[in-house]
């Protein structure tokens, strides 16, 4: 015991180090804490009464750290407890945060935080930029813009960031807004005629800590709209204040977008999330199962995951039609017949088979100017290479082949082959935003449901 309260700053500066954190991250969750005690090889760590809303987020981010950095340095096994150094008076407080006036004027939906998102290779890098703002607001990827289709989850981590900016610090500002709900108050503030209610509409936004606008394609072509926003905008940022901005595309794709607004949208980060990849919508499903009364098999969760694959928001609907029916008939144990039931009306039986190799190779040659016998052939040059890894990707992504029929297909004897093409396609969407969007537009062109 006494060894590691002498050496307890040594510890969080240890951690500092080995994991790389930044001095944001340091100093706001490591820094504070205190080491109170062992007890039965358990070391329980301080939290100080002003980061108490943190217990959860320090409970899952860094008790392993912790646990893995003591049990190494001293050469035996521990477990690590979180504790409040004030928890009554303190766990009070945190309730109190929903009745805080800036917690009911954000405009935040409850269940919508980071401990509810699901993280998979097709959010991750978007999860942990809205962390990183989350946690240092203003100072870093001001403004944050993330882009992909519907339902993937861009809302979500919008109002995950507002939770955790409020439950760090209530006196924050934060202001969740959909494009349209600013669309009709800049209309309602100039249809009044009344400069006090316009004022006040310019009030509401340009004093805010953080401002996410969720769609904001949707102001595009509204002269008084883009115009009030473009003021906004630069208000808050030359205050440093953070914004967030959520649409269906990149700035640049914005094609009746003013040149000014797509500069100033690539100031900061620009990430986007992908449709769930077969592990993803696993995972989802088996969270949505856990707070489920109901017992559902394993082979329900792979039925959806394997024919629902456009978004979560579907995912989601896909589950509760099956919950649903099971009700309706009063059933306890969901069975695979009631799922094959409950969702006749949303899972295209025919899809596979109206998608196919030859059809997905010819879009993917037409976006790349080359011939399918190029694919096929076993020219190794990377203008072929490119588009044919891609063309192995998407067979795996789109219409479920296995790596031994597309190795066959493109005339292949080892399956390896596509195997590397299919990983180095997928580790290049994870690392390069633009790649990620250029399979995305790809991947539209050949079925815009997928």
């Amino acid at each position: 015991m006494h060894q590691i309260k002498e050496k307890w700053e040594d510890i969080k500066e240890y951690i500092r180090t080995e994991y790389s954190l930044n001095p944001v991250s340091y100093n706001t969750w490591i820094l504070p804490l205190k080491f109170y005690e062992i007890k039965d090889n358990t070391v329980y760590i301080l939290i100080p009464s002003e980061n108490s809303q943190a217990l959860k987020y320090l409970d899952t981010k860094y008790k392993k750290v912790f646990q893995v950095t003591i049990s190494e340095m001293f050469n035996d096994s521990f477990e690590i407890q979180f504790i409040l150094d004030n928890s009554k008076e303190e766990s009070e407080e945190y309730v109190d945060i929903t009745n805080n006036i800036n917690y009911k004027n954000a405009n935040l939906n409850p269940k919508y935080k980071f401990e509810t998102f699901v993280i998979g290779s097709n959010n991750k890098i978007a999860h942990s930029a809205a962390l990183a703002v989350a946690e240092s607001p203003g100072e870093i990827y001001n403004p944050l813009y993330i882009y992909g289709g519907a339902g993937l989850g861009k809302t979500h981590l919008m109002h995950s960031i507002g939770h955790f900016t409020l439950e760090s610090k209530p006196d924050t500002k934060v202001i969740y807004i959909t494009s349209e709900d600013f669309t009709n108050d800049v209309i309602e503030s100039i249809r009044s005629g009344n400069q006090s209610t316009i004022s006040k509409m310019r009030d509401r936004y340009r004093t805010a800590d953080v401002l996410m606008v969720d769609d904001i394609q949707f102001i595009i072509g509204k002269e008084s709209t883009q115009e009030e926003f473009f003021n906004t905008f630069n208000t808050l940022h030359l205050a440093g204040k953070q914004i967030i901005l959520s649409s269906d595309k990149p700035p640049k794709e914005l094609e009746t977008l003013d040149e000014r607004f797509k500069s100033r949208f690539g100031m900061g980060l620009i990430v986007d999330i992908q449709a769930p990849d077969y592990e993803t919508r696993m995972a989802i499903l088996r969270q949505l199962a856990e707070n489920n009364s109901k017992k559902i098999d394993d082979d329900i969760i792979k039925y959806i995951a394997e024919n629902v694959k456009s978004n979560i928001r579907e995912l989601e609907g896909a589950f509760n039609q099956i919950i649903n029916l099971s009700r309706i008939e009063n059933t306890d144990i969901i069975t695979l017949d009631t799922a094959e039931k409950a969702l006749r009306n949303i899972v295209n039986q025919n899809q596979n088979e109206l998608l196919t190799p030859d059809y997905i190779l010819n879009i993917v040659c037409e976006e790349f100017d080359v011939s399918p016998e190029d694919i096929k052939s076993s020219r190794r040059n990377q203008e072929i290479v490119t588009p044919r890894h891609i063309f192995m990707y998407l067979c795996r992504q789109i219409i479920d082949m296995t790596y031994e029929d597309i190795a066959k297909y493109l005339m292949r004897k080892d399956h390896t082959t596509v195997m590397h093409g299919y990983k180095k396609v997928k580790d290049d969407i994870s690392k390069n935003p633009e790649y990620a969007s250029k399979i995305t537009n790809i991947k539209n062109k050949i079925n815009p449901q997928s």
